[in-house]
């Protein structure tokens, strides 16, 4: 079962959407269950001013990602860095064991896109 939060995030989900001159992308995939997330994020003055999220996947995983950018929004690139998958479950009220590997996707994508980012030089 569902929480409210896990709910509302998929139905309402925050911050979706592709930032065409992102300065960071992250795509991360699960073979198993089919889910793919990629993440954009826009850097200004080492914080991230824009995030958005591209998700294929279940119910769980696109609420893990909206939760995902919204735990990351305005945090700095260290700050962001630290997101853990039980961060995002723990701020979603919890997610089913068979449904973690979800938010394990979410923060693994936006820890792809910071690295991206600071492969690119990391200077906005």
């Amino acid at each position: 079962m569902y929480s409210d939060k896990v709910l509302d995030h998929f139905r309402n989900p925050r911050n979706m959407g592709e930032i065409p001159d992102a300065d960071g992308v992250g795509t991360v995939g699960n073979p198993v269950c089919g889910d793919m997330m990629t993440i954009y994020i826009k850097v200004k003055d080492n914080r991230i001013a824009d995030i958005k999220f591209k998700t294929f996947g279940c119910g769980a995983a696109i609420a893990t990602s909206s939760m995902t950018t919204e735990l990351a929004k305005g945090k700095t690139i260290e700050e962001a860095m630290k997101i853990t998958r039980e961060d995002v479950a723990r701020d979603l009220g919890g997610l089913p064991p068979v449904k973690m590997h979800c938010s394990n996707l979410a923060a693994d994508a936006l820890h792809a896109a910071i690295k991206n980012y600071l492969e690119k030089g990391g200077k906005k």
